[in-house]
C-alpha cells in the first residue's frame, strides 16, 4: 500500500541512477599505484574551498579544475592531473532504477538534487554520445532538477534540499531523500525528511520499496 504521509521522493544521481565515481577513483589508483582513496582524501580536504568544491558550483572551468587539482596532490606527494579525475565521473546507468523512479512518478512527485561539473555533455558528464542522451531522458523524467553547477550551491549546505521543498511544493516531512553519502543526507534528515543511504542497487530498491510501499 502506498505511503499517505508521502508526497515526493527525491534522489541524488551518482551513485544512485549510476555506478559511484569512487569505484572509478579505486581502479584508478590501482592501476597507477596509488594509495587506496587518495582521490577522496584530497577531495575532503578545505571540502567548502578545495578545487571540487568550487568546479561544482561552476567557480572554476575544467582547465583550472586541471591544475588546481594537480596542485593539491602535489601537496599530498602525488602527481594527479584534474583531468583524469574528470575523465572517471560518469558511472554506469542503473536500468532498475530507473524503471522504479518511473514507478513513482505516477505516485508521487519526483525531484533530483545532483553535485555536478560542467563538464561533458549536460548534467551526464559524460564525452558519450549515447549515454549523454540516456542521462537526459532519466532527467526529463523529474518534475524538479536541482544541479549545483547551475545554482551555486552544493549538498550538503541545507538551503539546496529547501529549494527543492519550495519547487515541489512538499513539506521536508513528505519527502523521501536517496543518496550515496551519508554527509549529504544528514542535512536532509535533520529537515525532517526520510532518507536512504544507497550502498548497492538491490538494497536501495529494498528500502525504497519500504518507505514508500510500491514494490519493486
Amino acid at each position: 500500500m502506498v505511503n499517505p504521509n508521502i508526497k515526493a521522493v527525491v534522489w541524488d544521481f551518482g551513485g544512485v541512477f549510476s555506478t559511484s565515481p569512487f569505484e572509478a577513483f579505486n581502479h584508478y589508483e590501482i592501476e597507477r599505484g596509488l594509495p587506496k582513496d587518495l582521490i577522496r582524501k584530497i577531495n575532503s580536504i578545505d571540502p567548502d574551498t578545495n578545487a571540487w568544491a568550487r568546479l561544482e558550483r561552476s567557480e572554476v572551468s575544467a582547465d583550472e579544475f586541471d591544475d588546481l587539482f594537480a596542485a593539491e596532490a602535489e601537496r599530498e606527494g602525488y602527481a594527479v592531473p584534474g583531468k583524469d579525475i574528470l575523465a572517471l565521473l560518469s558511472g554506469r546507468i542503473r536500468p532498475k532504477v530507473v524503471e522504479a523512479l518511473h514507478a513513482c512518478k505516477k505516485h508521487f512527485k519526483v525531484g533530483c538534487i545532483t553535485n555536478n561539473a560542467p563538464v561533458g555533455k549536460g548534467a551526464s558528464m559524460t564525452s558519450d554520445p549515447e549515454k549523454a542522451k540516456l542521462v537526459e531522458e532519466i532527467f526529463g523524467s523529474f518534475d524538479h532538477v536541482i544541479e549545483s553547477s547551475k545554482v551555486g550551491l552544493r549538498k550538503p549546505d541545507p538551503k539546496i534540499y529547501q529549494l527543492m521543498c519550495e519547487a515541489l511544493s512538499v513539506a521536508p516531512a513528505e519527502c523521501v531523500y536517496l543518496d550515496d553519502l551519508g554527509i549529504n543526507l544528514k542535512p536532509a534528515r535533520a529537515m525532517g525528511m526520510t532518507t536512504i543511504k544507497v550502498l548497492n542497487e538491490a538494497q536501495l530498491l529494498s528500502d525504497l520499496s519500504e518507505a514508500i510501499g510500491l514494490e519493486f
